[in-house]
């Protein structure tokens, strides 16, 4: 292993930021406070390598072990993120950060490793990416006004945008994570999904302060969709949102992703970045309406115990069943199980 690889500690987290901040390929999921919420919240081992000289940073890869009976042993960059990877000055950095990486994944011997970014070297043939990418990345720049943002939005879905703006809907931009909670693990209670336990949305506000921010729609005094979003390098993500049963009759998702883009737009956004979502999934679907830019995203695999690439999927038989069974739940058991289960999902 090459002396030039070092793990990040609280001292660093300052540097590391600067890094990402600065490099051309930098996210937001590559962000030093990934680590602090994952380790706070989630209590997994997190691995954030960075390449070093003359205590310059020159290279990150940000890694974190998972454990689970249920869904298996693995090394992930980033879990609960979009995005991870390697982000380096030279290819030969990137190349002694994934060896090390590696060598890592063979030490804690786990199913496989996963790097949700593109990472193409001919010294790592070994790793592997499925034939079809099973997501990307969707995405449009944002128009200079509020006319010009509705109108480039794709015909079809700009009816139902215009429709939601004569519901009499409110917005507000809220500081505590109460609605969006409720709001959100209803939502995801609904798809059959196990809900993130609330002190993550707590600790994403506190270590993000205003690059964190949570809008949510109203019909009179009731809270019916809420959307927490993420600002950085004017990108505004939406990361986390849902709606009530009532959000469908009301237009309310819609309504309020549109506000979304115009709000943001006005904090001096260029992008709406809507993030990542599964070919064919109700959520791709309802993405694809809005006539938005699709980017294929990368997943790359080395395969330490496993002999053949993860299938986490709705679409997994061995899932389905639980699916439906978790969609029957009352929403407090839902509130309650859910974060068992969900710190090994993401």
């Amino acid at each position: 292993m090459t002396r030039n690889v070092h793990q990040l500690t609280v001292n660093g987290y300052e540097q590391w930021d600067q890094y990402v901040d600065q490099h051309q390929d930098g996210s937001f999921y590559h962000l030093s406070g990934w680590k602090q919420l994952i380790e706070t919240v989630y209590r997994h081992k997190c691995f954030f390598l960075f390449w070093s000289d003359n205590d310059q940073i020159k290279g990150v890869l940000p890694l974190v072990e998972q454990n689970s009976l249920l869904f298996g042993h693995s090394l992930i960059s980033t879990p609960i993120c979009v995005l991870g990877g390697v982000l380096a000055d030279t290819s030969q950095i990137a190349d002694e950060l994934v060896c090390y990486a590696k060598s890592l994944a063979d030490k804690l011997n786990v199913d496989y490793m996963e790097l949700r970014g593109a990472f193409s070297s001919r010294s790592h043939d070994d790793m592997v990416a499925p034939e079809a990418q099973a997501h990307v990345l969707i995405g449009c720049e944002l128009a200079d006004n509020p006319a010009a943002i509705l109108a480039g939005i794709k015909k079809k879905q700009r009816a139902v945008v215009r429709q939601s703006l004569k519901n009499g809907l409110t917005t507000k931009i809220e500081s505590d994570v109460d609605n969006l909670y409720h709001i959100y693990s209803t939502s995801v209670r609904n798809l059959g999904t196990p809900v993130f336990p609330k002190k993550s949305f707590v600790e994403l506000k506190r270590i993000f302060n205003s690059r964190c921010e949570i809008l949510t729609v109203f019909d009179g005094a009731q809270p019916v969709s809420s959307v927490m979003s993420f600002y950085y390098r004017g990108n505004v993500l939406p990361h986390y949102g849902g709606g009530i049963a009532k959000a469908r009759e009301l237009k309310s998702n819609d309504f309020m992703y549109y506000q979304l883009m115009c709000h943001a737009q006005e904090q001096g956004c260029h992008y709406f970045d809507f993030g990542r979502s599964k070919i064919d999934s109700g959520s791709f679907r309802y993405k694809k309406h809005w006539g938005m830019e699709i980017k294929p995203m990368c997943y790359q695999y080395y395969l330490v115990k496993s002999t053949a690439l993860p299938a986490l999927s709705a679409n997994n038989p061995k899932y389905k069943m639980l699916i439906k069974l978790w969609q029957k739940l009352p929403l407090t058991v839902s509130q309650y199980i859910g974060p068992l289960l969900a710190k090994h999902l993401g």
